[in-house]
């Protein structure tokens, strides 16, 4: 770790017991969340709902510009905040303009969020197709064999949970914006890791949740919807008291819905989880995304290196230009591997064909190399 990001591991009150490890799950929180959180829950107990709303409503609008920005958005208004990733992509499934026929491509070993809505739009005559998945992540001339004259949709992660290989989202965002087809993307896997433009991806809609790279509280999303795609949208099944225009005059039932992504704003939102997220972000574009990502990068170039010197086969490419914060080592029985690793003060998780291994920005070399020792001395323990 530089210098100029060692200071920041302070900020990380996990690291004084673990070697934490498992940001593609649910990260650990930083100080600065904790130090944003404590202050609003102890006002929420002490004052009236009238007094902290206006700061509570200011503090939204300053997260959605945070997100604007981080995603390279044109402005706050194309910015929702949801529940959670799922929700997102729900919305933006039965929001799309489907005719019965149309078909939907989505990749083989993504992950449920990103399958189950478009699967979920079968009754309206939908057809969801499976893409296969090549070296554990998208082989773009795969997908082109898959589209045909009814594909309306293309639905994908930016990274893949279960084997971190990184997709080339900025292809396949050139490619849809080609052929006139919407484009969905997940971007929990990488959102708060590595930098992402929704703009020269060609990107229409994009989710992620907050419990992950973001590093902030579970429950807590965000939707990004192109303004020019508002207008093709459908009212769908999701709307509520704020979706529609003079949303506070309750009883005039003016069903006008907002003219940008405001209108899948349901009503009370995740006040602690906004909070939280604005003060996560905060940090996390203070220390820099292209900084974060190269971090990152040092982080698992030697822990690849590592485990391949010791005999480990990884899931996914290992190209660099498919490597993302993820690393999954191929082990047999990773849950009891991880429960074993997590008593020696390593924090790992079990997912796809092992043990999957995801630091952050503040992580070490170190912390990351221990991975490897305890495997091996595990092992060693079965002969």
């Amino acid at each position: 770790m530089t210098t100029d990001l060692a200071h920041y591991r302070d900020e990380f009150p996990v690291t004084q017991q673990y070697a934490f490890l498992s940001h593609a799950a649910v990260s650990s929180l930083s100080r600065r969340v904790g130090n944003a959180v404590r202050p609003h829950i102890e006002r929420v107990e002490q004052d009236h709902f009238w007094n902290y709303m206006p700061d509570v409503l200011a503090v939204q609008e300053r997260l959605r510009e945070r997100i604007a920005r981080l995603i390279n958005a044109r402005s706050s208004s194309e910015i929702v905040l949801t529940q959670n990733t799922a929700m997102s992509i729900s919305t933006v499934a039965a929001s799309l303009p489907f005719q019965p026929g149309d078909n939907v491509l989505v990749l083989e070993g993504d992950y449920p969020a990103n399958v189950y809505p478009w699967l979920n739009q079968a009754h309206r005559g939908v057809l969801t197709k499976f893409v296969p998945a090549h070296q554990g992540g998208l082989d773009i001339n795969l997908l082109e064999q898959r589209i045909d004259k009814r594909t309306r949709v293309i639905a994908l992660s930016t990274v893949m949970f279960s084997t971190g290989f990184r997709n080339d989202i900025e292809a396949v965002g050139k490619l849809c914006h080609e052929r006139g087809i919407y484009f969905v993307v997940d971007a929990i896997q990488s959102l708060g890791a590595f930098p992402i433009d929704v703009q020269s991806s060609h990107i229409d809609f994009l989710a992620a949740g907050s419990q992950k790279w973001l590093m902030s509280l579970p429950g807590c999303g965000l939707l990004y919807c192109r303004q020019e795609r508002i207008d093709e949208l459908v009212p769908g099944a999701y709307v509520g008291t704020m979706s529609v225009l003079d949303p506070l005059n309750y009883l005039d039932y003016n069903f006008t819905l907002q003219p940008d992504a405001s209108r899948f704003n349901l009503g009370t939102p995740n006040v602690t989880g906004i909070v939280a997220l604005d003060a996560a972000i905060e940090l996390l574009q203070e220390v820099g995304i292209e900084r974060i990502s190269q971090q990152i990068a040092t982080l698992v170039d030697a822990l690849l290196s590592d485990l391949s010197e010791r005999g480990y086969v990884v899931s996914g490419s290992t190209a660099p230009e498919h490597r993302s914060g993820i690393v999954v080592a191929k082990v047999p029985n990773a849950m009891n591997l991880c429960q074993r690793m997590s008593k020696e003060h390593v924090i790992v998780t079990p997912r796809g064909a092992g043990v999957r291994v995801a630091p952050h920005f503040y992580n070490t070399v170190e912390e990351v190399l221990r991975v490897g020792e305890l495997l091996d001395a595990f092992a060693k323990e079965n002969y």
